[in-house]
C-alpha cells in the first residue's frame, strides 16, 4: 500500500486551524511537504475565520527534517535540483511573521528541519520524551531553515553550539528547561491538544501576549521613559502593596501619609509584604532587605520634586482625590506622571481642576497589589500615547500584565462582574441556600463563591461600591438589602471575623448558620418569591443566572470599545477575577457556550425576573446573526 504524503488543514467550530504534515515514517520534509505548508499556512493566514494555527505530524511524530535519501539521490546523479527548495518564504514570512498565534504541537521527535520548523512558530508545546536536534553537521551541512539563528536566541549560545556543532539531540523535558519548549503535554497528547481545556490555555496564552500591542502607542515609534522614581500616596492596603510591587523591582519609593501613625503603619505593611515573600521562599533575606532600602517614608511633598511618577491610593473619595492632583501637579515635574489606583471614579471627574490632562491615567491594581499579576491601564480620551507606554513598561518591570482600558464606571473588569455579586443576592432573595450558591460557583472553577468573596472584600467597600454603580448603571441593577443588613448586624466579613462565614485564626472558613436570620429578613422586604415559595433550580441555572448577566456586561463593554480587542477582557478576567484560565476567559467561555443559547436563556429570565436579565443590543445582534462575541466589531462609541 502506498503511503500517503502530503500537508492537511482541519478548522474547528473556534477558529483553531491544525495543519497536519503526513509523511511515513518520520514526515521528512519532502518538496511536496514544504509546498503542501505553503499553500496551507497562506489559506490560514489569509482566511478571517481563522483565529490561531497549530502545527502537528501525523502518527505520532512531528517531523523528522528533510529527506536523506534526496541526499543521496543528488549524491548519485549530481542534480542539485533534486533538492527540496530551502524556503525563507515559508518560515519568515507565512510562519514567524504570521499575525495569527501560531503553536507547534510537537510529539515523538522534531529534528533538523522539523525542528527549525517548530521553532518558526511563536509557541512550542512537547510530549514528553520527545526528541529535539539539529542533526545536520554528522550528514556535513548546516541547518538551512534558520536554525543557527533561532536556537541561541531560545535556549542560550552555550546550549545552542553544543546542539548544533555536537548535533546533541535533547528531550523535551531538557527542551522546557532551557527555554526550547513553553509547555509539556501529557501521554494522550494528541487528544489534549484538540481538547476544549487545551484550546482555552493556548487562547489566554497568546491572549496575554496581544495585550502588550496597543495602536496608537505601541506602533508609533515611542520609547518607554526610566522610572526612577515613583512616589505613592496612601500606605494602606492598595498603598503598602504597590510600593511592595515597585520596590521588588529596584524601583525608589517615596510612601506618602497625613500622619505619623498611618505613615508607620504603611511602612510596617511593606515590611510584612516583604517578610511573607521571604518565609514562603519567593525572596531571599538580602534582597528583601535591599528592596527595603529604597523606600523612604514622608508626610509632605518636598520627596515628590524628582519623580517620574505618583500613583495616588487613597480611599475613593472625590473631593480627597481632586485636591490631591491639583496638589501633585503644581509641586512635581513637568514629566510626572499623575496615576490614581481608584477602581471606579472616573477620571476625568478625578483632573478635573487640574491643567495636566494629559498626564493622568488609571493605574487600577488588584488586591494584594505586589501578588495579583493584572494592571489595569485606564486612558481618557486625553491620555498621551507616550504616558500609557510609559505605564505599561513600567507595569512589565514589575511582573504585571498590564491590558489598556477605556474610561468609564469600573473600567473593564469591576464593570464586566458587578452584575456577578446581583445574580447571586438575585437568587438568595428568590430562596436559594446561599452557601450551596458559593459551592456551585467554585465547582466551576472559580477559586470563591460570591459570597466569600464579599466577606473577603469586606462589605463596607461593597456597599460604598453598590451607590457609584447605581448612579451609573441603575437601569439594570437588582437592588437587594441583604449586605445593608449583615453590616447592620455587626458583620462586615473577614476583618471582623463574620460575615456569611466565620473566621478564626488558623481555621478555614466555617458557615454560618446563624446569618440565614439575615438572609430570612432580606427575603421579606424584597417579597419576590413567587407565591412565596423558594423556586427550584439546578447547579447548571444557578451558574448562569450568575455568569450570563457578567456575559451580557461584558458585551455592553465591547460594544463601548472600552477594551481594545475582546481577548484583553478575556486575559482581565482571568488575573483580575480569576475566571478559570481553562475555560479561556468570560468571552471565550461564553463563545463555547454560544451567544444565541445565553441570549435566549436571559431573554426568558428577564421575562420572568425584569430588567437585570435584559440582553444586550450587541448580545442580541450576535445571537441573531450567528456571530461569536469575540468577532471584530467597529464600534462608534470607543472609549480608547
Amino acid at each position: 500500500m502506498a503511503k500517503k504524503i502530503g500537508v492537511t488543514m482541519e478548522v474547528g467550530n473556534d477558529g483553531v486551524a491544525v495543519i497536519t504534515i503526513s509523511n511515513p515514517p518520520v514526515n521528512s520534509l519532502a518538496s511536496p511537504i514544504i509546498s503542501g505548508l505553503k499553500e496551507k499556512f497562506q489559506d490560514a493566514n489569509q482566511r478571517s475565520d481563522i483565529k490561531a494555527i497549530v502545527l502537528t505530524g501525523n502518527g505520532g511524530r512531528f517531523s523528522g527534517g528533510f529527506d536523506i535519501n534526496v541526499f543521496q539521490q543528488v549524491h548519485k546523479t549530481g542534480d542539485i535540483s533534486l533538492m527540496p527548495e530551502v524556503s525563507i518564504d515559508l518560515v519568515c514570512n507565512l510562519m514567524e511573521d504570521s499575525r495569527k498565534p501560531l503553536v507547534a504541537a510537537v510529539e515523538g521527535l522534531a529534528l533538523g528541519g522539523g525542528l527549525e520548523l517548530a521553532m518558526a512558530c511563536h509557541a512550542r508545546v512537547a510530549a514528553p520524551k520527545a526528541q529535539l536536534g539539529l542533526p545536520e553537521l554528522t550528514l556535513g551541512v548546516i541547518p538551512g531553515f534558520g536554525g543557527t539563528q533561532r536556537l541561541p536566541r531560545l535556549v542560550g549560545l552555550a546550549k545552542a553550539t553544543d546542539m548544533i556543532l555536537l548535533s546533541k539531540s535533547i528531550s523535551s523535558e531538557e527542551g522546557q528547561k532551557f527555554g526550547l519548549v513553553d509547555a509539556l503535554e501529557a501521554e494522550v497528547f494528541k487528544q489534549l491538544v484538540m481538547s476544549d481545556t487545551a484550546k482555552a490555555l493556548v487562547h489566554v496564552f497568546f491572549a496575554q501576549r496581544a495585550t502588550s500591542k496597543v495602536p496608537n502607542v505601541t506602533d508609533v515609534g515611542l520609547k518607554p521613559r526610566p522610572m526612577k522614581k515613583v512616589a505613592v500616596i496612601g500606605g494602606g492596603l492598595m498603598g503598602s502593596g504597590i510600593a511592595t510591587a515597585l520596590l521588588l523591582s529596584n524601583t525608589r519609593v517615596v510612601l506618602k501619609e497625613i500622619n505619623p501613625d498611618y505613615l508607620q503603619k504603611g511602612i510596617k505593611s511593606v515590611e510584612a509584604n516583604l517578610k511573607s515573600l521571604v518565609s514562603r521562599g519567593k525572596l531571599t533575606q538580602d534582597k528583601a532587605g535591599k528592596a527595603l532600602s529604597l523606600l523612604k517614608g514622608v508626610l509632605d511633598y518636598a520627596e515628590f520634586k524628582d519623580v517620574d511618577m505618583v500613583i495616588e491610593a487613597v480611599i475613593e473619595n472625590i473631593q480627597l482625590k481632586q485636591k490631591i492632583f491639583k496638589e501633585i501637579e503644581e509641586i512635581c515635574p513637568p514629566h510626572c506622571i499623575l496615576a490614581s489606583n481608584t477602581s471606579t471614579i472616573d477620571l476625568n471627574v478625578i483632573g478635573e481642576k487640574t491643567n495636566s490632562k494629559d498626564r493622568i491615567v488609571g493605574a487600577h491594581f488588584f488586591s494584594p497589589a505586589h501578588i495579583m499579576t493584572l494592571l489595569e491601564i485606564v486612558r481618557t480620551e486625553n491620555t498621551s500615547a507616550q504616558v500609557i507606554l510609559d505605564l505599561m513598561s513600567l507595569g512589565k518591570a514589575i511582573k504585571k500584565v498590564p491590558v489598556v482600558v477605556g474610561n468609564c464606571i469600573g473600567f473593564a473588569v469591576n464593570r464586566t462582574f458587578f452584575p456577578y455579586t446581583q445574580g447571586a443576592h438575585m437568587l438568595v432573595n428568590l430562596g436559594v441556600d446561599l452557601f450551596r450558591v458559593d459551592r456551585v460557583i467554585t465547582s466551576f472553577g472559580l477559586p470563591l463563591g460570591p459570597f466569600q468573596l464579599g466577606d473577603l472584600a469586606g462589605h463596607g467597600i461593597g456597599m460604598a461600591v453598590k451607590e457609584i454603580y447605581a448612579k451609573a448603571y441603575g437601569d439594570r441593577m437588582f437592588r437587594s438589602p441583604l449586605t445593608e443588613l449583615l453590616v447592620k448586624s455587626g458583620r462586615n466579613g473577614k476583618i471582623n471575623g463574620r460575615g456569611y462565614y466565620i473566621y478564626e485564626k488558623g481555621s478555614k472558613p466555617k458557615p454560618d448558620s446563624s446569618v440565614l436570620s439575615v438572609v430570612e429578613e432580606s427575603r421579606k422586604l424584597t417579597n419576590i418569591m413567587p407565591g412565596g415559595k423558594p423556586i427550584s433550580v439546578t447547579d447548571k441555572e444557578i451558574v448562569e443566572m450568575i455568569l450570563f448577566p457578567v456575559v451580557n456586561e461584558a458585551c455592553r463593554v465591547l460594544d463601548e470599545g472600552v477594551v481594545i480587542r475582546a481577548s484583553d477582557l478575556d486575559v482581565a478576567s482571568v488575573l483580575g477575577m480569576s475566571f478559570p484560565s481553562y475555560r479561556g476567559g468570560i468571552i471565550f467561555w461564553a463563545d463555547t457556550v454560544g451567544p444565541k443559547y445565553i441570549y435566549e436563556k436571559l431573554k426568558r429570565l428577564s421575562e420572568t425576573y425584569g430588567g437585570f436579565f435584559k440582553p444586550s443590543r450587541y448580545l442580541e445582534e450576535r445571537a441573531m446573526n450567528g456571530m461569536r462575541l469575540s468577532e471584530r466589531k467597529a464600534s462608534s462609541r470607543s472609549r480608547m
